[in-house]
């Protein structure tokens, strides 16, 4: 799955409908190759394989991957409970939007082929749905819904959306085929005549969304990857081209614990480090237990490590909050130039950081860096540095951008003044 574009809007901080546009612009780079490598082509169309948010604090910057999150969410979990519709947060600072639905769409490629995929919905249901696809030029409607009802289906295109407005007829007598809290979508995915609805229900669902601060979902399946001798070798040669000093890493049980491994109960990571001798020559390998040794840097590399080579691997679109937490910048540009290389066929890498160390034209294109800023009401808007006019492809993004040139810095007031001086 390749993402184009996701628009959202009348959610969280956004109040009017924003793009988060990963087409390529046609704009040219200092270094040539990286309007190469830093790009997938796609029948014609070229997208971008990574993209950098940046922002002030409370600026919305977490709103935009928490708007593709819920977007998930509701597709893959709508259909198996209305609490789901609970995720859509709407813009509460205006009473324009206060009343109104939430507005989520997907631009995306599934092998070759272009869908537009999109709905609008409250927290007590979804109030209109639509996919489009575009086979060769012309973009057709394979369905459209208006609050409960189907008011356009292509029977041809569509057999199997058509298939269910069927039997449901036959049943009812009317077109209502699911709940008001269901997306048509998933429901037709669940039945198992449905193909392009299970393939695009699939690829979103396998979109990866990390909060770079905590996520505890990915140290479990790291810990799970180190069962596969592939997987667990790729593992452990990115861990070690960390600069981090492990040298192996396994898992260890009480059942078959090695000595001096510090382990005294349930199944833990542990890795090998090199121990050497007054004369400074290796004398051997020991272990140590990885939670209790490991700063919380190192962890998160590991955590992160199964991810990051899984979406390279398999194509996977992966959207990084925080993404440079606990991480020297250093390393942090080795990744994104790990997803803006050659080796990278067709995953997309999304990420939300505050390190200016990779505002550089060596790293990223102009149309690869966005800005999130507020208004003065409160409201947040995303745009792009391909926006600007006189930026040249040599500029310095990193000093430009802690300058104000375009915007999406704090204003900051005088903390000194916080500070009252008492006579002792």
């Amino acid at each position: 799955m390749i993402i184009q574009e996701f628009s959202f809007g009348n959610f969280r901080s956004f109040k009017d409908i924003q793009t988060l546009n990963l087409s390529a612009a046609k704009i040219k780079s200092k270094d040539s190759m990286m309007d190469i490598n830093n790009i997938i082509e796609v029948k014609g169309h070229n997208i971008l394989k990574s993209k950098a948010i940046y922002g002030a604090n409370a600026s919305g910057k977490t709103n935009v991957i928490r708007a593709l999150d819920c977007l998930k969410k509701t597709i893959t979990g709508s259909l198996a409970s209305e609490k789901t519709l609970e995720e859509i947060i709407n813009f509460k600072l205006s009473t324009e939007t206060e009343n109104e639905p939430s507005f989520f769409q997907l631009i995306f490629w599934i092998d070759d082929i272009k869908y537009r995929y999109g709905y609008e919905a409250n927290t007590k249901e979804i109030v209109g749905e639509w996919l489009y696809i575009t086979p060769d030029k012309r973009e057709l409607p394979l369905f459209i819904r208006d609050n409960q009802k189907i008011i356009k289906i292509d029977k041809t295109n569509f057999k199997e959306g058509s298939k269910l407005l069927s039997l449901s007829e036959k049943e009812e007598d009317d077109s209502d085929v699911f709940n008001k809290h269901s997306l048509f979508l998933s429901t037709l995915a669940s039945f198992g005549f449905s193909e392009v609805s299970k393939k695009i229900v699939y690829s979103i669902k396998h979109m990866a969304m990390i909060n770079g601060l905590e996520h505890s979902g990915l140290r479990k399946l790291a810990m799970k990857a180190l069962n596969y001798e592939d997987l667990s070798s790729s593992m452990l040669q990115f861990i070690k081209s960390g600069d981090i000093g492990i040298e192996d890493m396994y898992k260890v049980n009480p059942k078959n614990k090695r000595e001096g491994s510090e382990i005294d109960n349930e199944e833990i990571l542990v890795v090998d480090k090199k121990k050497y001798d007054e004369n400074l020559k290796l004398k051997e390998s020991i272990p140590f237990a990885f939670d209790s040794s490991e700063s919380e840097g190192t962890k998160k590399l590991f955590d992160l490590s199964m991810i990051l080579l899984t979406a390279i691997d398999n194509n996977m679109p992966l959207f990084i909050d925080e993404f440079d937490a606990r991480l020297h910048p250093e390393l942090t540009k080795k990744i994104v130039k790990l997803f803006n290389s050659k080796a990278n066929k067709g995953s997309q890498l999304v990420f939300v950081t505050h390190d200016t160390n990779l505002l550089s034209h060596d790293l990223l294109r102009r149309d690869q860096i966005d800005f999130v800023e507020k208004d003065k009401y409160g409201a947040s808007h995303l745009y792009s540095l391909v926006e600007f006019k006189g930026v040249r492809n040599d500029s310095s993004f990193e000093k430009d951008y802690i300058k104000g040139k375009y915007g999406a810095i704090p204003f900051l007031g005088d903390f000194e003044k916080l500070i009252t001086k008492k006579d002792v």
